[in-house]
């Protein structure tokens, strides 16, 4: 049904299904509505992007850093991605493999995070005279759920109230959950899954914000199902059992296609976890969906999983995305690719440092000097942060008299103005 509180239609939500009613909705809202601007404005933003021209492609960020220097070099979202969260970005401060191990707020605060350094970055800018770093539109990982429908629905609830501009969630057992490219995955049955979509839109209605629905199957490579209950997963059953009681299922194209048509009438895009770029698999999976929904909007994991260079060769890899593209693949985005930056230039610096000493940072530093032409700022860290910002807070408490300005008389200001 096409929903809306008021009765009116609105092309947003043509062909989302929502099992519940306006009323319902009003109901559960209460008396106060929390305005969530970040939240709104980011999936309005990704909205008209995923229905522009081109698809739209993303990197996964690790630190709010990561996600400023995303902004300036002209991504148009962002990805965050639970894997990198349990490695490096959790709340226990542990090092986790993606095994949903970390506290379910983990996302959600580094989504926040995040947000908060665009904001800054944004402040600085307009504070220097510019006209603003427009924070990029998040889309975020929120695993299997943590739990049934109701930690689904406050999970939602907890990225909106973070600003995510759009959430996905995968179809596995959450007590259960492995990465897309670990063995041992266990799905639910599909069913239940409809059952997380339904509760994850029915969050983002009750706090009123149009936010982008992302259903992710692992079925093309999953082995393992929790119960025979559901007649959509019998013709994948093998009739086998394991030692816990799972039921083993055939992966493949065939399973992961089946439950993607299900889920397509709950969600704004589909993604179904590939195990190597396949262009050949990921045309039948588009066909298949687009002859039952014309034009749904369809996501593609570039993983880093993958060794690009061993399935592709150097021209194909540059055409992969245009030709996914073309086949409605609208959000392509690289899951890890903080994680790998950031290890692979520490290391490179590290190494270097070991062996060269000072040589091997000013190299670094040189490199810095070179990106500013391509809108590179982070050469002047102190600046980057917000010191400047912080010295004008402190001119209009004090009327323009202060004398303990932090960037006037600073090595940066002496060294690195350009």
């Amino acid at each position: 049904m096409t929903f809306s509180l008021n009765g009116t239609r609105d092309e947003r939500w043509h062909g989302i299904a929502r099992p519940y009613s306006p009323e319902e909705v009003l109901r559960l809202r209460g008396s106060v509505v929390v305005e969530h601007s970040l939240a709104r404005q980011g999936a309005e933003r990704l909205w008209k992007l995923l229905n522009g021209d081109e698809y739209v492609s993303a990197l996964g960020a690790l630190t709010g850093g990561q996600a400023v220097q995303m902004t300036r070099a002209g991504l148009k979202a962002i990805y965050l991605s639970g894997w990198q969260v349990a490695a490096d970005g959790n709340l226990s401060g542990q090092t986790y493999p993606d095994q949903s191990l970390y506290p379910s707020n983990s996302a959600p605060a580094l989504v926040r995070r995040l947000n908060n350094a665009l904001l800054r970055a944004d402040q600085i800018d307009v504070a220097e005279g510019g006209s603003g770093l427009e924070p990029l539109p998040i889309v975020a990982d929120a695993e299997a759920g943590f739990g049934g429908p109701l930690q689904a629905f406050e999970l939602m609830k907890a990225f909106i109230e973070a600003g995510a501009a759009g959430v996905h969630y995968e179809d596995q057992l959450a007590s259960e959950k492995k990465c897309g490219h670990l063995g041992g995955k266990v799905l639910v049955p599909t069913s239940q899954f409809i059952r997380t979509l339904v509760s994850a839109r029915l969050a983002a209605d009750v706090l009123d914000v149009p936010t982008i629905l992302v259903a992710r199957t692992d079925s093309l490579s999953a082995t393992l199902l929790t119960t025979d209950a559901d007649p959509v997963d019998a013709e994948f059953l093998t009739g086998e059992r394991t030692a816990e009681g799972f039921f083993r299922v055939q992966p493949g194209i065939d399973a992961a296609i089946a439950r993607s048509l299900a889920y397509a009438p709950y969600a704004d895009l589909l993604w179904f976890e590939t195990s190597t770029p396949d262009l050949g698999e990921a045309r039948e999976f588009a066909a298949a969906i687009h002859e039952r929904f014309p034009g749904k909007l369809l996501a593609y994991n570039c993983s880093p999983s993958f060794n690009w260079k061993r399935q592709l060769d150097d021209g194909a890899i540059a055409s992969f995305q245009d030709e996914l593209g073309a086949l409605g693949y609208r959000f392509q985005f690289v899951t890890l690719a903080g994680f790998h930056a950031l290890n692979a230039s520490l290391f490179e610096l590290a190494h270097g440092y070991a062996r060269e000493g000072m040589t091997a940072y000013v190299r670094l530093q040189e490199r810095e000097f070179e990106l500013e032409e391509h809108g590179y700022t982070a050469t002047r860290h102190q600046r980057e942060v917000g010191a400047g910002y912080f010295d004008a807070v402190a001119q209009a408490v004090s009327g323009g008299q202060s004398s303990t300005l932090a960037l006037v008389g600073s090595t940066e200001e002496a060294q690195f103005q350009t």
